[in-house]
């Protein structure tokens, strides 16, 4: 309770049940190897469901992780099961999560077992029956083999912090990929016998109607991971070879980032959390799908006062569950839009509101007049650069003073990979690397002569990458570049502009972070193709 209600943080709860319990507390279990053994032995639902696992084992006694220290049932469980003594240490509960997902990545997921199954029983009657709400995926047991099948890939996906699962059908196959930290991974090949009934159990989770095979259809599911849920979005498409099935993954359990955890720069930190305060204004985050602006977003509205202020959203899902703020979902059948929610909103005696995106003119008017009218608005528009986002909003139809008077700051982002911290490596500089440094106006001799980049493991899959950071552009709307707007400038007279003024650009942030060796030059021309600064 004292979590739940942030009287105070997990940390320092689990601190104070160490000194209480006579326990060792680690607060963080990164880079922790769990002993072979557990894996083997003790099945992945018991560690996930009870939040155990073992982080060492010296001289015949197991040091297993627990975040429920009142809890003794579980380890006198894992001790029947482990025939061993089992001596319990304290850590955060996403501590645990994390590394339960990294031990038992590699280990063999029981994708060909539910693919046997399938190739014996290939009666697939009562596949339609209606399923549980909220069905938990880690429960493959007296399951109907696609059933199990289904479920045990949905599992691997989320193992392997996977945003996305395709059933791609080929005509000899169907190829499940999995989109991890961006790209797009080939995984196991399933017979092309068992696709109609993978699409049809697709279709009843996502309650879609299984006899249309002609026009595209959207669903919704939730899933359940042990004691966490998994938002699921599905779109079906008919294609020459079948019906193609993507799965976008929302963990809602994943946690909420801080504005100092997303990859700012002191500087921009700073300038983010300056204008977050503000009591009027715009502030619009822009980027391609996928480039991290919902997770930016939250991280500036977890930094207002909700004791103070009156925090409404509106978004196209509410992918995060956000502590004293209030969401609401748009509905489009129903006639909830952005404009009309945004609308609603202004009744609500609202200080701070978030609007998903800036789709149209409607919407981007009604933000406006909160902007103008004494509200704190932040939205996300789809846009390449911050100076072409106030260009966009002038074609929607907005008037040119409006744009300029109401918006305060627009952050442009992308998501690079990270170096993988198993392999990661510094190798002095070759010509290819340094013509890559020099394509993005690195100085090669900047960087001492060597580079950092991942060789390739195991743990990230070969390719050297593990995990994602965001680069930033940051353009403050300036006196000076409120003239440009109002005068009708173009996007390249405002990026000349705003740089003089001192916008660091996308690709000089990405720079700065080749420098300080988190990614590669590779990475940084990979997602700032279409940014010329």
């Amino acid at each position: 309770m004292l979590v739940s209600k942030n009287i105070l943080s997990e940390g320092k709860c689990m601190a104070f049940f160490a000194e209480l319990l006579g326990l060792e507390f680690k607060p963080s279990l990164d880079g922790i190897g769990v002993p072979g053994v557990f894996i083997h032995q003790i099945p992945v639902q018991f560690a996930r469901n009870y939040n155990r696992i073992a982080v060492e084992e010296t001289d015949g006694v197991l040091k297993v992780a627990t975040c429920a220290p009142l809890d003794p049932h579980p380890m006198d469980d894992l001790s029947a099961l482990y025939d061993s003594d089992i001596e319990p240490l304290l850590a955060p509960r996403q501590e645990i999560t994390q590394l339960i997902g990294r031990a038992y990545r590699h280990k063999a997921d029981g994708v060909d077992e539910a693919l046997a199954d399938v190739a014996e029983d290939g009666d697939i009657a009562g596949l339609a029956e209606s399923i549980e709400e909220g069905e938990d995926v880690l429960d493959t047991s007296n399951k109907a083999p696609i059933i199990k099948l289904v479920n045990t890939i949905l599992f691997q996906a989320l193992k392997l912090r996977a945003s996305d699962v395709h059933f791609h059908p080929y005509p000899d196959r169907m190829q499940v990929r999995f989109r991890i930290d961006g790209i797009l991974y080939d995984m196991d090949p399933i017979p092309r016998k068992a696709l109609e009934a993978i699409v049809s159990r697709v279709k009843v989770m996502g309650k879609m109607d299984i006899a249309e095979r002609r026009l595209p259809q959207d669903g919704r599911a939730t899933i359940k991971i042990g004691d966490g849920e998994v938002d699921v979005r599905i779109s079906s498409v008919p294609t020459t070879q079948g019906e193609r099935i993507v799965m976008r993954l929302l963990d809602k359990t994943a946690r909420l980032y801080s504005i100092g955890e997303i990859g700012l720069s002191a500087r921009n930190e700073a300038m983010l959390r300056e204008y977050s305060s503000y009591n009027h204004g715009i502030i619009l985050v822009t980027g391609p799908t996928g480039s991290g602006k919902t997770t930016t977003l939250y991280a500036a509205l977890t930094e207002v006062d909700t004791t103070e202020k009156n925090v409404l959203t509106i978004e196209d899902p509410a992918e995060y569950s956000l502590p004293g703020i209030s969401q609401v979902q748009v509905n489009a059948k129903k006639g909830l839009t952005f404009a009309s929610g945004l609308r609603s909103f202004l009744r609500q005696d609202p200080d701070v509101m978030m609007v998903g995106e800036i789709r149209d003119l409607e919407t981007a008017e009604v933000a406006i007049r909160a902007a103008l009218t004494g509200h704190l608005v932040f939205s996300t528009v789809h846009t390449n650069d911050a100076p072409s986002t106030v260009t966009r909003l002038v074609d929607q139809g907005v008037e040119p003073y409006l744009v300029s008077s109401s918006i305060v700051l627009v952050i442009a982002q992308r998501l690079v990979r990270t170096i993988c911290k198993h392999c990661r490596t510094i190798v002095p500089m070759t010509d290819e690397w340094a013509a890559k440094c020099r394509k993005l106006a690195l100085n090669p001799d900047d960087l001492a002569g060597q580079i950092a980049f991942g060789t390739g493991c195991q743990e990230c899959f070969n390719s050297g990458y593990a995990g994602r950071t965001a680069i930033y552009e940051f353009m403050e709307m300036t006196e000076e570049l409120r003239t440009l707007v109002m005068n009708g400038a173009n996007a390249t007279q405002l990026k000349k502009k705003a740089v003089e003024s001192g916008m660091i650009s996308l690709r000089a942030d990405g720079v700065d972070k080749i420098r300080s060796r988190q990614t590669t030059p590779d990475e940084v021309l990979r997602v700032t193709q279409l940014d010329m600064g």
